[in-house]
């Protein structure tokens, strides 16, 4: 009945009827139809046919589902749902897999920190989760993806078009997070900040749409809050700008361009956070919003461009560990090639050990 429900379910995803579906895997509809009912059982070489033409795993199909995935905060697309329950329903399954046989993945899950329930309790926050990360008081959280890895937390990003910015599911142990890499890298970095947040304060489940949607919505407004705190520390951010604003012949723009290749934001989250310090009024952090950094401020300012969570990314521990699985030959060289999404070809897998004479023996006799 479950494997009929699923099935059900994929098919009307992808926008084909029973009669279609039938057709395309070789099966009669009213086959089909029973399966979907739970009057019929299917084989396993249905199912895997199933699966292909549907574009999921056939794990998908008969495992349970993680139960953190029953309910959404803030949807506001079916379209945009679907697509990123697919992923990170398909990305829980491929972690719960290979952090079952290497835990030493997530077993830095710090013990969850306290909710914050208001602006205050937002930054600090923020500053415990710098320094949970190991980030100095002046040190500019790059490479994300790395630092929360080093909390427990997978982060993956993935082309979602034009909808979800990120979400976020809890393992048993540590966690995981799908950013949309459709949008630019400093809204990336600030999805990727806003979903640690919640994995940290131990949320069993988000799904975060536009950032500027979801700022009227308590919780969410304290976590862009933390989101911007965390990439921008404040303390830092004042002395910095200080300094380039006094830098000769240069501008508020100047300081600006300056400051969001420093810490890797975009320029709506500079002006957000510049506002909110009081470093500039309403009118100077519209007129930074729109500010757009030329490839002559990279020149002439000596600027380090840096693309983070460009999809499809996934953590290097993770990549790591998927590696040693297929190397312990525990997985085959279908499944890494499948657990690490595209980011290798099979010849860019290791070599693997030849079988010793007795165990070839074994295979052909």
């Amino acid at each position: 009945m479950e494997i009929g429900v699923r099935v059900a379910e994929a098919r009307a995803e992808n926008g084909l009827t029973q009669a279609q579906l039938a057709a395309a895997v070789g099966m009669d509809r009213t086959a089909l139809a029973k399966i979907e009912s739970g009057t019929r059982g299917v084989a396993a070489v249905e199912l895997v046919a199933i699966a292909r033409e549907l574009r999921r795993r056939v794990e998908w199909f008969v495992e349970e589902t993680p139960p953190a995935l029953a309910s959404y905060r803030g949807a506001q697309s079916e379209v945009s749902v679907q697509a990123i329950d697919v992923e990170l329903d398909s990305l829980v399954r491929d972690a719960e897999f290979v952090t079952s046989r290497c835990p030493e993945l997530t077993e830095a899950q710090p013990e969850p920190l306290p909710h914050p329930r208001a602006t205050a309790e937002a930054e600090q926050l923020a500053a415990s989760a710098r320094r949970l990360l190991g980030l100095r008081a002046d040190q500019p959280a790059h490479e994300l993806s790395r630092l929360c890895a080093d909390v427990g937390l997978l982060v993956f990003a993935v082309d979602l078009g034009e909808g979800a910015d990120g979400g976020t599911v809890l393992l048993r142990r540590g966690g995981v997070a799908v950013v949309n890499g459709h949008w630019r890298v400093g809204r990336r970095r600030l999805t990727t900040a806003h979903e640690l947040g919640h994995y940290l304060i131990a949320d069993q489940f988000s799904l975060d749409w536009r950032v500027a949607a979801a700022e009227a919505q308590g919780m969410e407004a304290r976590l862009d809050r933390f989101a911007r705190a965390l990439l921008l520390p404040g303390e830092d951010l004042r002395g910095r700008w200080t300094k380039w604003l006094a830098i000769s012949d240069e501008t508020w723009r100047d300081a600006a361009v300056r400051a969001a290749s420093h810490y890797g934001v975009d320029m709506t989250t500079l002006a957000r956070r510049l506002l909110e310090i009081d470093l500039v009024d309403r009118s100077r952090s519209d007129e930074i919003r729109g500010v757009q950094t030329k490839q002559a401020d990279i020149v002439e300012k000596n600027l380090v461009i840096r693309e983070e969570l460009a999809p499809v990314a996934m953590p290097r521990p993770y990549q790591q560990a998927v590696l040693k699985l297929y190397r312990r030959e525990v997985i085959t060289a279908d499944r890494a090639l499948g657990l690490l999404r595209g980011t290798f070809t099979r010849d860019e897998l290791p070599d693997l050990p030849p079988l010793p004479e007795s165990e070839i023996w074994k295979v052909t006799s």
